[in-house]
Order: C-alpha cells, then sequence, then structure tokens
C-alpha cells in the first residue's frame, strides 16, 4: 500500500492516468463512432449507387423496348427500302398476291430484319388472308406450324389491331431443335390505302422473338448474389423476367415486406410496369461487417500498444520534452532571446541543439526572406486562383446532369448532357482534323439541344454512303457552322424543315452536302455570297461560311473548300470538298 501510494502522486502515475483519460478513452470513443458513422454512409451510399443502376436499367431497357418497336414499324415506313412511303401502296395486293412487303419478298423483309439486331432470333409472318406462315431464323431452323401459337397471339391482339402487342418470356420450341427463352412482339400490318374503314384492314402480322440474353446484358450490371432477387413485370404484375424461376405470364402479387431485403424498383413505361430488384442486404454489407470487425480488432490493438508505448516514453520523454515546451512557448509568444540547455548527446540532445539553431535561423529569415515568402505565396495563390480548367466546368455540368436525372427530369438531363460534350469537343484544344464520326457525334449534340429549344419543329437526316469510313479526318468544326446558318436563316424564318447531311466519294475526294428545305435564297443574296468566299478582303455577314471555306483551302489546297446552290422558296444546299487521307 505504501508503494503504490508514493506512486500514484508520482508524475509517471498522473501522467499515465491522464493519457487514459484524455487521450485514449475519447480515441476509442471517436474511433468507435467514426467507425459507425463511415458503415451508415457506405451503406447509404451503396444503396443510392443501386437505385442509380437500377434507374439507368429501367431506362436502358425502356429503350430497348422503343427500339424493337420501332423496328416492328419498318412494314410502315420501309426505312431499308430508301425512304419509301408505304402508306401510298396497295400492301393487300403486295402481301396476298405479290408475297410482298413494301415491294421486297416478304422473305428477304424478314431476313433483312432478323439481322438488324443481334438479340433477334427469329421473324414470323403470318398472312391475314390465309394464314400461311413465312419464317426466318439465325440457324436456319425450320418452323412447325402446328405449334406456333398464331392463333392465340392473334386471338389477344385482335381487340387492338393497330397497337404493338409484347408476350412474355417463353420458349421458342415451335423451331424444331430450338429450346431458348424469348420474348415475342407483334405488330399487325394494315392496309392504308384506299378508303378509311371502320375497322383496320389488316393483311398479316408480324412476330419477333427477342433473345432474353438481351435482359441480362443489363440486369449483369447489378452482379446480383445467389439471394438476391430481380423481376420484370407489365402493369397487371405479369412476369416477363425472373431471376428465381417463375412461369412466363403468372402474376406477382405484392411482395413480401422483409427487413433483410433492400427492394428498389423503377417504373418501364413502354410495359406500363416496372423493373423491381430486392438484394440481400446480408449478402450486400457481407465484406463491410468483415471490414467493420476487422477495424475494432485494430483499435483494440492500437490501444493496447498506445498504452504500453505511452508508459513507456512517458518516463523518458516526460521532462525533456515539457522543457521544450516551455522553450516554444516563450518563442511563439515572440521572444527570439531564450536557448537550451544541451546537456546530453542523444536524440533528445540533438533536438534542444536543432531547437537553438531554429531560433538563430529563424531571426534571420524574419529579416531577409519573411516578407518576400508573402509576397511569392500571395502571387502563387493568385496563380492558382486563375487557373480555372475547363474540367471544372464539366464536372459542374455533370453534378447538375446527375441532380436532373435524380429529378427524373431526363429531357433537361439529356440537354445538359449534350451541352457539356458540346463544350468538351469546343474547347479541347488538340489537333485540328478530327474523323467523321467525332464531328458527326458533335452535330447530333448540337442538333439535340436545337431540336428541344425549338419544340421538335426540325429535323436532322444522315445519309451516308457505304463507301464512306467514319474514320476518315475531317476538318474539326466545319458541319456544325453551316447546320447552324441552316437553322438560323433557312428554317425558322419557314417554322419548321429538315436539314439533311449526304456523304459521298467523288474520284479521291469526299462529298460532304448539307441541304434543307428553308426559305433559299434570291439570285442577288446567292451571288453576292459567292462574291464573298472567292474574295478573301471582302467583308461578309456570313463568317460562319467564310471561315470553313478559308479554314478548308488552307489545310487542304485551293481545289478543296464549299460551294453554295440555293433557290428561294425552296431550299439552299452547301457541298463541302475534303481530301480523303488514311
Amino acid at each position: 500500500m505504501l508503494i503504490w501510494g508514493r506512486r500514484s502522486k508520482s508524475i509517471f502515475v498522473k501522467f499515465s492516468a491522464s493519457f487514459l483519460l484524455v487521450g485514449l478513452i475519447p480515441l476509442l470513443a471517436l474511433s468507435f463512432f467514426s467507425v459507425k458513422t463511415f458503415s451508415s454512409y457506405v451503406e447509404r451510399y451503396t444503396t443510392s449507387n443501386l437505385q442509380q443502376m437500377v434507374l439507368y436499367m429501367s431506362y436502358n431497357l425502356n429503350s430497348a423496348f422503343n427500339q424493337y418497336n420501332e423496328i416492328s414499324k419498318l412494314m410502315y415506313t420501309g426505312r431499308y427500302e430508301g425512304f419509301i412511303d408505304s402508306y401510298k401502296q396497295d400492301q393487300t395486293t403486295n402481301v396476298n398476291e405479290l408475297e410482298q412487303i413494301n415491294t421486297i419478298p416478304i422473305d428477304s423483309y424478314l431476313k433483312t430484319v432478323l439481322f438488324s439486331d443481334p438479340y433477334i432470333s427469329s421473324a414470323v409472318f403470318v398472312r391475314q388472308s390465309d394464314g400461311k406462315m413465312y419464317a426466318q431464323e439465325k440457324e436456319n431452323r425450320s418452323l412447325d406450324n402446328n405449334s406456333f401459337p398464331a392463333a392465340e397471339w392473334l386471338k389477344t391482339m385482335a381487340p387492338n389491331p393497330s397497337e404493338v402487342a409484347i408476350f412474355p418470356t417463353h420458349s421458342d420450341s415451335y423451331f424444331f431443335r430450338s429450346s431458348r427463352k424469348v420474348f415475342t412482339i407483334g405488330r399487325s400490318l394494315i392496309d392504308t390505302s384506299g378508303k378509311v374503314t371502320r375497322e383496320p384492314k389488316v393483311v398479316g402480322t408480324l412476330f419477333l422473338d427477342i433473345d432474353t440474353s438481351m435482359f441480362e446484358q443489363f440486369f449483369r450490371e447489378l452482379s446480383l448474389g445467389a439471394k438476391d432477387e430481380l423481376y420484370l413485370l407489365d402493369g397487371e404484375g405479369k412476369v416477363y423476367f425472373s431471376n428465381q424461376n417463375l412461369p412466363a405470364g403468372s402474376i406477382v402479387e405484392a411482395l413480401k415486406r422483409d427487413s433483410e431485403m433492400i427492394e428498389l424498383s423503377e417504373d418501364i413505361p413502354f410495359l406500363n410496369g416496372k423493373v423491381i430488384a430486392r438484394i440481400h442486404r446480408g449478402s450486400l454489407f457481407e465484406q463491410l461487417l468483415s471490414a467493420r470487425a476487422t477495424v475494432y480488432i485494430a483499435i483494440l490493438i492500437c490501444a493496447l500498444v498506445m498504452i504500453v508505448m505511452g508508459a513507456w516514453f512517458s518516463r523518458r520523454l516526460a521532462a525533456p520534452i515539457r522543457e521544450l515546451i516551455k522553450q516554444m512557448t516563450i518563442v511563439e509568444s515572440g521572444n527570439l532571446d531564450t536557448q537550451l540547455s544541451v546537456n546530453t548527446n542523444d536524440e533528445m540532445g540533438r533536438l534542444a541543439h536543432g531547437f537553438n539553431r531554429m531560433v538563430e535561423r529563424l531571426q534571420i529569415y524574419i529579416n531577409e526572406a519573411y516578407v518576400a515568402q508573402i509576397k511569392q505565396k500571395q502571387t502563387e495563390l493568385n496563380a492558382l486562383k486563375s487557373q480555372i480548367r475547363p474540367h471544372y466546368l464539366y464536372n459542374t455540368l455533370e453534378v447538375i446532369r446527375m441532380n436532373a436525372v435524380d429529378k427524373e427530369a431526363g429531357e433537361v438531363a439529356d440537354m445538359i448532357l449534350a451541352l457539356s460534350n458540346e463544350l468538351k469537343y469546343v474547347i479541347d484544344y488538340g489537333e485540328d482534323r478530327v474523323s467523321i464520326r467525332s464531328e458527326l457525334e458533335h452535330l447530333q449534340n448540337y442538333f439535340y439541344i436545337i431540336s428541344v429549344r425549338f419544340e421538335n419543329r426540325f429535323e436532322l437526316q444522315l445519309d451516308i454512303a457505304q463507301e464512306v469510313h467514319l474514320d476518315w479526318p475531317i476538318l474539326k468544326l466545319s458541319l456544325q457552322p453551316i447546320v447552324e446558318n441552316a437553322v438560323q436563316h433557312g428554317l425558322r424564318r419557314k417554322g419548321k424543315g429538315t436539314v439533311g447531311i449526304t456523304m459521298e466519294q467523288k474520284d479521291r475526294m469526299l462529298a460532304i452536302t448539307i441541304y434543307d428545305d428553308g426559305v433559299g435564297m434570291s439570285r442577288e443574296d446567292l451571288a453576292r455570297i459567292f462574291q464573298t468566299l472567292e474574295d478573301p478582303n471582302a467583308p461578309s455577314k456570313n463568317v460562319g461560311l467564310k471561315n470553313v471555306h478559308e479554314r478548308i483551302r488552307s489545310t487542304f489546297g485551293e481545289e478543296y473548300g464549299l460551294s453554295i446552290n440555293s433557290r428561294e422558296h425552296v431550299g439552299t444546299s452547301v457541298t463541302l470538298l475534303f481530301p480523303i487521307t488514311d
């Protein structure tokens, strides 16, 4: 008891107790609080990321359904045949007598549609007049007409023949030796020629089988575990796709609430349904729990080490350090006329010697360099403030775009993304020559903003010849000024219209024609523009045209450049000639 009483009054015991109370306990509390806060943050962040992934997945799925819907409409648009106006044709005669759709054989048409998308596994057309079936399958398997559920599907589509129909996941066993899981899109071909009748005149129905691996490319991004659940449902709760092996078309009632599952869902407007992801909480945060336990153990070990090391160092360092702190406080108050006595040659002695040298040199630095250093730092700070890089603007736009996506303002988000891409493209001080693909991507971003701004009154059309390679280089920002002129001076005065771009190879030159169906120009205005382009010193209001023309000539030579044709009240076309270089 006497020995313990003496030790309790010693500086060592007091230092150790103070270390435990003032240092170790707050450290432990702060560590546990930090781990808990970090874990909570990681859980929220992970859940938010999953919600974003489900949102993107729903958007991609809806886009995919819309894409296949558009493919089914090709019977009406005839896009594969050079923009044929199929509504002017007698489809009844084409299908029943000529066995054609839009002037091409039905089998050829089905083969064209079949290879238009990698996930379309088969295409079947059922003629209405006699029920004859035309089929194309990527692996050339033959169709079993008796097992193909045409009657059932046609009955389902009969009440709304003009609407697209989607049939949930099923096996395509009606093709010999095939057992793929597919879902089917059906659309009726209605003869719109002749007089309008009360009941649509259906001449046939197109059925497209879509491989369900199309779903998997989207669902794979979620990295679902064995205990996770995923459902793709329509508005009536029918299953289109699920990783739970539910029968296709079965109805899923309200899913049972489970504290062990994180349920995330997003709407699929095309299906009037939703995609639901139920993530098992334990599996999702299993690594987090393991990491948290490891951190707790590490904290306890560190605490023990700190106690032992603190007790050991306190005996050797307490007195010299207190003296050093005392002298540092004197120096901090502004008194530099102080020195530490050096009694040993160990680290503490060298520390005391270094402290004395530091004080001496501080006096020199204050007199000689302090003011100059402050001015230098101020200059560096001003220079740093002026270095506002474009990526700061890009990152800010991306934050705004993500906020718009989170608020489900899709159009705003798309406009911000298009504007950000525009800025990146314009501000990039790289090569003056870019690929056709890059220039078209920039042009499409620009025209998307224009179309939204003017309420989709203007349309952009591209027609690129097969011999044209999108990797061919052209002059950067050579197309956008021409398109902008077409919109501002041609289409806006008309109110609506189309800007078209054609690309073709002429000899060893690339000819790009940009035309519009706007108000056009008079002969006098056209002659004045020709004179401006040929005279480099002539002033002009058409700065964009002249700038592009002179840039092309100065870069590639006098035989290249642009030419203009225009007729009043008809439209204007501008042709740009570039050399073809690999």
